[in-house]
């Protein structure tokens, strides 16, 4: 616990007038009322208040709050009473520890109703002193920090209740450190295995490339000594959290995902800033879209600063935060600034805003109502004005609508209804028609314009940012992959029916569909398509003895071709790599035979006037060996043992790995070319689906390649 004359020298280093005496006092009066009280952790309970006390002198706040730090719990938890403090330490001071009893004494967790008329007390009561809101801000820092000691059920309630309420509190005033700290300590509580995650990979990452930080620093420091800029530069990793919702908010991984690192500079003048801007961006590669002047156009809560972002050392991105020292200190402490002391007096900071007037005028707007209706109508203004990560709109009839900070009107619409963003072709915001791709702002109204028979976009995956919307448009783009597997499955039927020389027709099909338990034929068809279901299934369900006989016969890869003369050899283009089962064509080389291309492959196009050189060609019904290479891209994740699995899972398939090419490395993926032997574009297509379905395939497609063109 910190001696009362370390506290009180911690105070001395910002307010040297300061009334020692009477921290003193409130010192042995709180030790004495809590005389006998242990925390959760078995500690002595005062150490409690006077860790709060100290987190306030980081702000260098006045004497009467580090007071009020030190008996905030004191009428709550002590025999002491209001009239006592009173008497010993003033009126100020105690109404300054009533109003964090009150505040304490609120639940804020509770059912929306209730909620709301809880911050309408929270509000007034942070309107008639701010600095009761500082206390309470620093005892939930504080309490956080030591949460470990508590249940843990007690643990999730607390941290929920930072997550919701206090951070982004702090946020709405200003003090972005306190509500950094406060979301990752919470998160620390709610998700620790993606935070753990996190940290490994930075580690990791830091192993790799080394400690970028200092080497950055020293390269600004150097470019600002050159140009004879006095200013101050500091770097720093951003904290767990920050990094986690950036990964969710824009649906990367962690090597993708920049301003892992952030960097300030901290100059004597406003004119010095935009001079150090220049610099930066001569020196380094600006990033498009991510640059920021909130020196010209403050932000409401006083904040000013400009950001950028550049590609700096290795073409690793980072952020770069420029501003003088008085719009760090309103940066760093938020509301703080507006009481903080320098060298005994009042700092007088020109761009420190009081945010009392804004929670006064929030409590003077909604002062009159007093049923359930208006305390709704409070609680989603005050959400509106303070949770900077969200973004609260209104339908024309006046309903509010919650969605995440880089929502659009298509989230806005399937907020609403599913049926109403399936259906979604426009919007209009504030009465304006806008893109579908907007990016929604606070307080906006929004009207959705549907049509029917409208359908939902692939390209709408990447705009919008709610998961309802996501999981909606996917559902809808399934539902319309149905009529595409269905037409690829028809094919494969009539493919895998010629080579049993048989015809396919929808009475062969529902009679499959029934013996297999299928529907219809339709579903027979999607199945096929999906590769839910091979078509030597279906075969063998109308025609065992055909399937079972073909299947024991196959055809030699040299006889595989028909419409060749029998002096003509053949091989088969590189470029398309064509598979038995698709359509074909022959072209003839001097001194090479028959080259095959698949029908489509773009190779073709140099042959369109010379005719003669065509063949007509089709491959030979029956069972081909896996015999005929296709080339695929496969992305998967750089994990242990995932390639080896991949690898497995294409010899479940039947088919085997005739070259395996690595083409681009990065610390959370790689890129492979494997080269396959199948026995036809079936085979193909139920590898594919195979490995489509693997949670760590990110991605994969067959290669088609013109520069290995004959």
């Amino acid at each position: 616990m910190i001696d009362v004359e370390d506290l009180i020298a911690l105070v001395r280093n910002y307010n040297p007038r300061t009334n020692a005496d009477l921290i003193r006092r409130a010192y042995a009066y709180g030790h004495e009322m809590h005389e006998g009280q242990f925390r959760h952790s078995g500690e002595p309970y005062f150490t409690h208040p006077v860790a709060v006390a100290a987190i306030l002198t980081e702000q260098r706040l006045d004497d009467a709050t580090i007071i009020t730090a030190l008996l905030h719990d004191t009428i709550e938890d002590t025999r002491s009473t209001y009239s006592e403090v009173t008497e010993l330490f003033g009126e100020e001071i105690a109404e300054l520890v009533d109003g964090v009893t009150k505040l304490t004494n609120l639940q804020l967790s509770n059912a929306a109703s209730k909620q709301a008329e809880n911050f309408r007390k929270l509000f007034m009561a942070m309107s008639k002193d701010l600095r009761v809101i500082l206390v309470k801000l620093a005892d939930r820092l504080h309490n956080m920090r030591t949460i470990r000691s508590m249940r843990p059920e007690k643990q999730a309630q607390k941290a929920r209740e930072t997550m919701e309420i206090y951070a982004p509190l702090a946020g709405r005033m200003g003090m972005q450190w306190m509500r950094e700290e406060l979301e990752d300590l919470a998160f620390k509580v709610l998700n620790p295995e993606a935070r753990t995650s996190i940290i490994r990979r930075f580690v990791g990452m830091q192993k790799d490339s080394g400690d970028v930080i200092p080497k950055i620093t020293a390269d600004i420091r150097a470019l600002l000594e050159d140009e004879g800029i006095d200013a101050d530069v500091f770097g720093r990793a951003k904290r767990p959290y920050s990094i986690w919702r950036k990964m969710e908010e824009k649906q990367l991984t962690f090597s993708r995902l920049s301003d892992i690192y952030g960097f300030r500079v901290i100059t004597r003048s406003e004119m010095d800033c935009y001079r150090v801007l220049g610099l930066i961006h001569h020196r380094w590669r600006v990033v498009p879209t991510r640059f920021k002047d909130y020196i010209s156009q403050p932000k409401t809560n006083g904040y000013r600063s400009i950001h950028t972002t550049v590609s700096g050392r290795d073409g690793k991105r980072v952020e770069v935060q420029i501003r003088t020292r008085q719009m760090h200190e309103v940066a760093e402490a938020g509301v703080a600034a507006h009481w903080s002391y320098r060298d005994g007096e009042r700092a007088q900071n020109p761009f420190a805003v009081d945010p009392a007037k804004w929670l006064a005028s929030l409590n003077e707007r909604f002062s009159d109502g007093d049923g359930d209706a208006d305390h709704d109508e409070f609680l989603e203004n005050v959400k509106l004005e303070m949770y900077s990560d969200q973004v609260f709109c209104f339908t024309p009839k006046g309903d509010v609508m919650k969605l995440p900070k880089g929502a659009t009107p298509i989230d806005f619409a399937y907020a609403i209804h599913t049926r109403i963003g399936n259906s979604c072709v426009g919007a209009k915001v504030d009465g304006i028609r806008v893109p579908l791709w907007t990016r929604l702002k606070n307080g906006q109204s929004v009207e959705v314009i549907t049509a029917s028979g409208q359908r939902p976009q692939p390209t709408w995956l990447d705009i919008v940012a709610t998961g309802r919307a996501k999981g909606a448009i996917r559902k809808s783009l399934r539902e319309e992959d149905r009529g595409r597997f269905i037409k690829l499955g028809a094919e494969l039927a009539r493919v895998a029916f010629e080579h049993v020389g048989r015809k396919v027709t929808d009475k062969a099909l529902r009679t499959a569909a029934k013996t297999l338990g299928l529907p219809d034929e339709r579903e027979v068809l999607a199945r096929l398509g999906s590769a839910e279901l091979a078509s030597s299934d279906v075969l063998e369900a109308l025609y065992p003895e055909l399937a079972a006989r073909h299947s024991d016969s196959e055809i030699e890869p040299s006889r595989s071709v028909l419409g060749l003369s029998a002096d003509q050899s053949f091989t088969r283009a590189n470029c398309c790599q064509p598979l038995p089962g698709e359509r074909i064509v022959g072209i003839t080389y001097r001194g090479q035979g028959v080259v095959i291309h698949a029908i489509d492959c773009p190779a073709l196009e140099e042959f369109e006037e010379q005719p003669d050189r065509w063949v007509d060609l089709h491959w030979k019904s029956g069972q081909h060996p896996p015999a005929y290479t296709a080339t695929m891209k496969v992305t998967i994740s750089n994990d242990a043992g995932v390639l080896g699995h991949i690898c497995t899972l294409i010899g479940q398939q039947k088919a085997n790995i005739s070259d395996l090419n690595f083409i681009d490395r990065k610390p959370d993926f790689y890129s492979v070319l494997v080269e396959v032997e199948l026995c036809d574009a079936e085979h193909l297509h139920r590898l594919l689906t195979a490995l489509e379905a693997e949670s760590d395939v990110a991605q994969i497609k067959r290669i088609r390649d013109l520069s290995r063109k004959p």
